[in-house]
């Protein structure tokens, strides 16, 4: 007997192997009907899979959590039947699955447009409506080879040559068209309701510029028709609320090709800046971290020893003078412990917290450059603490809380708890890192926060809990980080005396809340689509005269108001008042001041909000206390 075990506990018996649809079909006409594939023992399998020996099973239907996986994969192939119906001579190459989406790189002797893409996405809609079943085979890697080559199919070929000799290979077919894939897919082609073709862009054949340029077609896909319209409405929000775009109109920063990834900063978005930087230099204070400044170049000899050298390297700028290579920092870490063991330390000098806003470079690629969210050069509110075994927990819980509450100042309130835990490349033994994770996990369960864990994603010295924002859209933001190290105080020195007179190496926590300054700003810009609070704005209140007759009185709430450490501008220009009223709703700035002769007269301001709000005209001093009160505390 064979013994199925179901997410509830209960049992199944089968006399003989039986598939995933058919173990569906047993429990219910409906649960068949609308059984998408199987997770059996964790892993995603057809609901053609045939199972022969006793394992759990779920049924993967539009609400299981791996659902949109399978719906995105099988959409991906509908795409790929749809261009080769379309184009009969177009190659199929690869055609994974993405964040909301899916794509499909092709070879063929024009590339795809814009244009193309109805055409296309109508014939994914006339497959759909065909209903072919999607079945799975196994071929050997002679015959599959041969398979492709005889249809024309040059790119599966050479996919095949690099697939592990000992993996079986496997093929979908639905209808007239067949893919090497190893799944799984949906049964039906009819399961795959929602999904839309969003844009075109070029790729080079495995990611090598020196290989053929393919066409990519990128696609979306969603469980219904609502979830792809909330997605498209999601995107419809996010591209008016482009910092790019939105970093143009306000005149905060720019950038050019003579400097890619590099940002020239504007007066204006400097003054976001320096309202970031101070406010986070004010944690550093009120939380017990000495800042500290380290070299933007250092030997690689340093950076050979930091184990960067031999894990990161391709992501680093070098140099040379004098014969001697350096290396442009692409973290902090390696300066701080060189500030650490300026100086034996005593156990009863632990935990010592260091923070720098440090200028970090790292070599991306420039295909994944993006505006100021994605840069060469950046800037990180980083910080280094340097404690015991024992004082990992209590530090953790600290960082959570400060990193919480600079959140929500800033207007995020959303936020979810992950765990990265070790990457296949990485410094150490497995017990160190058992040791470092659990350590991680203590601190967060002790502060009674839950997590998911990300197997495979920490750094290369260290698992690090990661910091999930939600934006105004919903849209998700990593951003700050915990890392726990055991390995680069030792390899770089660091020690401190312990209660037994011993040397030890201390243990180092990297930890940052904003991360990049840059991206961390390309984010607050979308997220308030450039409406700050009056806080953070580059411009709080711009001062206006209806007539030439206020202009002095004009300069002189502006000077009483900058006096006050406001942010403020004037606005003299012979235009309507109307007219600057509107240009400057345009511009996002939170005040507007109307000055006429009955202001100038009383002392008085007649105060606007960016909303079109009147406020009414008050006292220059009730307005100061006003705008005040909206600045917030660190």
């Amino acid at each position: 007997m064979i013994n199925i075990t179901l997410p509830d506990g209960s049992r199944r018996e089968f006399e003989n192997p039986v598939t995933v649809g058919e173990i569906a079909a047993s429990i219910g006409a409906g649960l068949a009907k609308a059984a998408l594939a199987g997770k059996v023992d964790g892993k995603l399998v057809d609901t053609s899979h045939r199972i022969d020996q006793d394992a759990a099973l779920e049924i993967v239907t539009d609400k299981h959590p791996d659902a949109l996986e399978v719906l995105r994969h099988s959409s991906a192939h509908l795409l790929a039947q749809a261009v080769q119906r379309l184009f009969p001579t177009a190659q199929v190459t690869i055609g994974p699955v993405i964040d909301n989406g899916f794509y499909y790189d092709f070879a063929f002797e024009r590339p795809f447009t814009p244009e193309d893409l109805p055409a296309i996405e109508a014939e994914m809609q006339k497959i759909v409506k065909e209903s072919l079943p999607v079945e799975r085979s196994v071929m050997a890697r002679d015959e599959a080879t041969k398979f492709f080559r005889d249809m024309g199919e040059e790119y599966k070929a050479q996919i095949i040559e690099s697939i592990p000799s000992d993996e079986p290979l496997s093929l979908y077919k639905q209808g007239g068209f067949t893919d090497l894939c190893r799944g799984p897919h949906v049964p039906n082609t009819d399961k795959l309701r929602a999904f839309k073709l969003m844009k075109v862009a070029g790729a080079y054949w495995r990611g090598d510029h020196n290989n053929a340029m393919l066409s990519r077609i990128y696609g979306t896909a969603w469980l219904n028709d609502k979830d792809l319209k909330a997605y498209l409405t999601q995107l419809e929000e996010a591209e008016k609320r482009d910092h790019r775009k939105i970093g143009k109109a306000q005149d905060l920063f720019h950038l050019q090709e003579e400097g890619p990834g590099l940002v020239f900063w504007h007066p204006k978005g400097w003054r976001i800046w320096q309202v970031v930087e101070q406010y986070m230099r004010k944690v550093y204070v009120d939380t017990g971290y000495g800042e500290v400044r380290c070299p933007q170049i250092l030997d690689v000899s340093l950076w050979q020893k930091s184990g960067h050298w031999d894990n990161y390297q391709d992501n680093m700028f070098f140099t040379e003078s004098e014969k001697r290579t350096y290396a442009l920092k692409p973290m902090n870490c390696p300066g701080h412990v060189q500030v650490f063991n300026q100086g034996l330390h005593s156990y009863r000098d632990l935990p010592i917290r260091y923070g720098e806003f440090g200028a970090c470079h790292r070599n991306e690629p420039s295909g994944a450059l993006h505006g100021i969210l994605r840069v060469r050069g950046f800037t990180q509110d980083d910080g280094h603490i340097f404690c015991t075994e024992a004082q990992i927990e209590q530090e953790v819980a600290a960082f959570h809380q400060q990193a919480l509450k600079v959140y929500a100042d800033f207007g995020f309130s959303d936020i979810q708890i992950k765990i990265a835990l070790r990457p296949e490349s990485r410094l150490g033994d497995d017990a160190t890192w058992d040791k470092a994770e659990d350590a991680l996990r203590s601190a967060l369960g002790g502060a009674g926060v839950e997590w998911e864990e990300l197997p495979g994603e920490g750094a290369f010295y260290g698992p690090k809990i990661e910091y999930h924002l939600k934006d105004a859209i919903g849209r998700t933001w990593q951003l700050g980080t915990m890392q726990v190290d055991f390995m680069m105080p030792g390899r770089l020195g660091a020690e401190y005396v312990d209660e037994n007179s011993q040397r030890k190496h201390p243990v180092m926590l990297h930890r940052a809340i904003v991360g990049s300054m840059e991206r961390f700003i390309g984010i607050l810009i979308e997220h308030h689509a450039g409406h700050f609070p009056a806080w953070l704005a580059p411009v709080q209140a711009v001062v206006m005269n209806i007539t030439d007759a206020q202009a002095d009185y004009v300069r002189d709430v502006a000077q009483a108001l900058a006096g006050k450490g406001f942010r403020v501008e004037t606005d003299l220009r012979n235009e309507k008042i109307g007219y600057k009223i509107r240009e400057h709703a345009m511009q996002r700035i939170p005040y507007q001041l109307v000055v006429g002769d009955r202001e100038k007269e009383q002392g008085m301001v007649a105060v606007r909000t960016r909303a079109g709000e009147d406020l009414g005209s008050m006292p220059i001093e009730s307005f100061a206390e006003r705008l005040a009160a909206e600045h917030i505390p660190a």
